[in-house]
Parts: structure tokens; C-alpha cells; sequence
């Protein structure tokens, strides 16, 4: 077998063949298009490279068959915050061999060796983690956008390498055509009649002020992780632009008490749907075939990235006044064609968001593993700690 690095436009094409050689008799991959991968490599798009590097491989047999992917990845200032320093991998593919996973697995760990890290994390992003980021161990069926889709066989090769979990990732899926229960309808509607607060979805005529707000809403949300950094609002703004094609400003919700922004919902029609029927092929053809199911409204699920609430007003049920709120939208004709959201991706370290999402009626579906390797082979992994433990 044969480690090459991806350099080029040749090796990046291999790059993104690996994918469909895996993933050629499954159903539920949702043929992620190249494009958007390689968006997550070039360091005009993806901001991580001011603090970060990456790298990324190939693995062809001696015959030239492709075997195998995965790129390995730093941002220093979040390696910084773990007990160790911590580099990651992700975008991996491979098929099921336990040798040619390990050649993928040590070229990635050698690499966070050599540039000063003790522990590599996978499969994760380089990145923001509200896409690519974890392996799927249960829940086999078409994941919601940004969730990934591996075969179940890839717990093995991690595992074979020694991996161990550092924490869960669950997935909930609410039916929408089954009523929320009783009791979380009545805090919802309360809540959201309370005159002192105010809730209103994005607006693009208004960026600059929801960009703002939605900046204090997440230090005041999340300021007390383990993991904090500051937001950027270019993130934002670079989000806003590249997502524009899917998002929906009638799904991304902000609350106030008064004018001081207090909570923040985001929520996506989910893509996937539309991806799997275009299976991988972006060209001129596909984004036309694009937008027209888009128009047929063939996205009949929607995924809810981040919701994030001042600790403040965290037992105020605010939360559930934004899902009222939602509501009345879904039930227009324009968003009547849904029927079904993914709330994702709720760590087993975050026990409140659980509880939110269990509230609504919302069944546990679907669970991602994110998984830590030490260099240091005589060390365990320690679990996320619990927030507010």
C-alpha cells in the first residue's frame, strides 16, 4: 500500500473518488458534493487556517486501487484548551481493513506529533462542528445535513487503533405532524404572550444588527464551556453568504427581554434530501437540478443547528417560546411541506439541551461518537466533563 499526499488537482480528484467507491451500494450516503468539501482546505474560505494548518492523504493498493482517505488538521488556539494538546483528523473513508486504516490513522497522528500535539481527535472538522464532525454508531439511515454518514464498520477500525470515546453525540428527530405534548404548549404559550419579551426571525435587510446580537447571545451562552473562544462575526457573515441558497430567515429565531438580546435559534431545510437525489454531481446540470427540487419542495425535513440561550434566563422556558413562535411559521403554506426536524447534535456533557429536546417530544434517533487517540499510549482518554457538574 501506498501513503500519497494531496497536492494537486490529480490527487485531489482521488481525494474526492474515495467516497463513491465506498459508498456505491449504500442508499442512505447523501453524496456530500466535492466542492464543499474542498471548501474546508482552502484557506481563502476557511478562516481556521489563520489559526490552524492542515494536511490531508490518499491510500492507493499496489494495484493503484484507491483504498482509503484522511486529512489531519490543528488549530492551536483550541489544542490549547484541552488538558493536552490536542490536534484532530477527519474526512476519513476507508475500506474495511484494519492495515490500511492504521496507515491512514499513524500518517495523521505522526503528523500532530511532529507539530507539537499529544492526542488527535476524530472524525472531526477543521472547523466550526455543527458539520462533519463524529462517527455514526447507531442510526444507519439518511443523515440531516452537516450530520455524517459512515458505514458501521468504521467504529471498528477506530477502535482497532485505539481510539476511545471522549463523548457522545445524540440526534433527536421530532415528528411534526404528531402535536408538541400538552404541558411544554402551555410554557410555550405563555411564554411567548409574556409582554416583556420579544421574538423575531432573521432578516437579511438587518444583518448587521443580527450578527451583533447573535454574537452577545453566544458569549453569554457559551463563555462558561470548557472549550470557549469568542465568535468571530466574519464567521457569521461567511455563513450568511455561503448558506444562502438553503437558509430560510423564517427558521432563525432571536428573543429579547426588552432589546437585550437573550436567546438564539438557527434551523436549516435539510439539503441532504437534495444531495442524495444529485449524488455528488455539482456541475451547471446539477445546480439547476438543484434549485428546481428545491422549488418542488423536496425538503420535507430541517435540522436545528444551534439553539443558545443566556444562562440567565435558562429556566425563563424562553426556549420553548421560540418553538411557538416557529410554529406559527411552519403552519403557513409556504413552510406547510415539512413534516419532520432533526435536532442536532445534542454531546452527553450538555444534559439541559437534552432535557429541551426531550421536552418538545422529540424521540433520540441517531448517535455520533467524537473520539480521542493519546500518543502517550499508557494514558486513558477522560471523558468531556459534564457542564455545570
Amino acid at each position: 500500500m501506498q501513503l500519497i499526499e494531496v497536492t494537486d488537482k490529480k490527487t485531489k480528484k482521488l481525494f474526492h473518488s474515495v467516497p463513491p467507491l465506498i459508498y456505491k451500494n449504500d442508499p442512505n450516503w447523501p453524496g456530500i458534493p466535492p466542492m464543499m468539501i474542498e471548501s474546508v482546505f482552502n484557506p481563502k474560505k476557511n478562516k481556521t487556517f489563520k489559526k490552524g494548518k492542515a494536511i490531508r492523504w490518499i491510500l492507493q493498493g499496489d494495484d493503484g486501487k484507491l483504498l482509503g482517505r484522511i486529512a489531519a488538521f490543528i488549530n492551536f488556539d483550541l489544542a490549547k484548551t484541552y488538558e493536552q494538546l490536542t490536534g484532530g483528523c477527519g474526512f476519513f473513508e476507508c475500506v474495511d481493513d484494519q492495515e490500511a486504516a492504521n496507515m491512514l490513522f499513524t500518517a495523521a497522528a505522526e503528523w500532530n506529533k511532529q507539530n507539537g500535539m499529544e492526542a488527535m481527535d476524530g472524525p472531526i472538522n477543521f472547523g466550526e462542528n455543527y458539520v462533519n464532525w463524529g462517527l455514526l454508531v447507531d442510526g444507519f439511515m439518511p443523515q440531516a445535513y452537516g450530520m455524517p454518514y459512515n458505514p458501521s464498520y468504521y467504529e471498528k477500525l477506530f477502535r482497532g487503533f485505539g481510539f476511545e470515546v471522549y463523548f457522545e453525540q445524540y440526534s433527536f428527530h421530532l415528528d411534526y405532524t404528531v402535536p408538541f405534548p400538552e404541558r411544554f404548549w402551555k410554557i410555550a404559550t405563555w411564554v411567548a404572550q409574556k409582554p416583556q419579551f420579544k421574538f423575531r426571525h432573521f432578516d437579511y435587510k438587518e444583518t448587521d444588527k443580527f450578527v451583533k446580537d447573535f454574537c452577545q447571545v453566544y458569549d453569554a451562552a457559551w463563555s462558561f464551556h470548557e472549550h470557549y473562544k469568542p465568535l468571530n462575526p466574519d464567521d457569521l457573515y461567511d455563513f450568511l453568504k455561503e448558506s444562502k441558497a438553503i437558509v430560510d430567515p423564517a427558521m432563525i429565531w432571536f428573543a429579547y427581554d426588552q432589546e437585550r438580546p437573550i436567546a438564539v435559534f438557527v434551523m436549516v431545510p435539510d439539503v441532504n434530501q437534495i444531495f442524495m437525489k444529485l449524488k455528488g454531481k455539482m456541475d451547471l446540470w446539477g445546480i439547476i437540478k438543484f434549485f428546481w427540487y428545491k422549488h418542488k419542495k423536496v425538503m420535507t425535513r430541517t435540522r436545528i443547528l444551534l439553539m443558545g440561550v443566556d444562562p440567565k434566563y435558562q429556566r425563563s422556558g424562553i426556549e420553548s417560546g421560540i418553538f411557538w413562535h416557529q410554529e406559527q411559521i411552519m403552519k403557513t403554506k409556504s413552510h406547510e411541506h415539512y413534516t419532520e426536524v432533526d435536532l442536532s447534535w445534542a454531546g452527553d456533557f450538555n444534559p439541559k439541551i437534552i432535557a429541551i429536546y426531550e421536552a418538545t417530544g422529540a424521540k433520540r434517533a441517531k448517535t455520533h461518537y467524537t473520539m480521542r487517540y493519546m500518543f502517550d499510549r499508557t494514558k486513558k482518554v477522560k471523558k468531556a466533563p459534564i457542564i455545570g457538574a
